[in-house]
């Protein structure tokens, strides 16, 4: 599964930049609502942030493929009777996307697999602050949908939905009382983002 997820993000990249007509560099930043699968009555949703870089490989005015480099806050807040608390996990993401424009209108849909690599996990309320990143496994793959709209200048608005194949959780006895439900946990994100690709008209 992990090997042919990889192969198809890699083929895309490889694809996309033997075949490009232009490359365009670019920046994105947004914020995200996220949450962990399976967490319970007892989680609620999660604001955070996302940002980062990205090259666009067009190869032809309606089709590119966009890799990116992302930092992006994840995780779930815990309601309960007490203290309530934050289970945040952070990634260095990196998804690869089929970048389809309609034209002229400036609508365009972006679709493609991703890969995350955790930087940090931790739970904390008003009074503790815990590590939780010996609970959390190191790489995480998923898969990226959404629209936007973008100006023939390069700047560009898009909403997406982020969402995890694989269970985060390194050990459902670990966290499964507090992430997952003792169930399999695994991401889930929509971002709203802000960017500006470098070198339009």
């Amino acid at each position: 599964m992990k090997k042919t997820f990889l192969a198809i993000a890699l083929t895309l990249g490889v694809a996309g930049a033997a075949q490009a007509q232009s490359v365009r560099f670019g920046v994105k930043a947004g914020a995200s609502l996220t949450t962990v699968t399976n967490t319970g009555d007892d989680a609620a949703n999660k604001f955070g942030f996302n940002g980062g870089v990205l090259a666009n490989f067009a190869v032809n005015d309606m089709f590119s493929i966009q890799p990116e480099v992302l930092y992006s806050n994840k995780g779930f807040n815990i309601k309960d009777s007490g203290d309530d608390a934050r289970f945040a996990i952070n990634y260095i993401d990196v998804p690869v996307l089929a970048k389809v424009a309609t034209g002229a209108t400036g609508l365009f849909f972006e679709l493609g697999p991703q890969v995350g690599f955790r930087t940090a996990a931790d739970i904390k309320n008003s009074s503790i602050s815990l590590s939780a990143s010996d609970a959390v496994k190191s790489v995480d793959f998923g898969y990226v949908g959404g629209l936007g709209f973008q100006t023939e200048s390069g700047a560009m608005i898009g909403l997406r939905y982020n969402g995890g194949f694989t269970n985060i959780a390194k050990d459902n006895g670990t966290i499964a009382g507090l992430a997952t439900g003792g169930g399999e946990g695994k991401n889930s994100a929509f971002q709203l983002y802000v960017g500006f690709l470098f070198g339009g008209k």
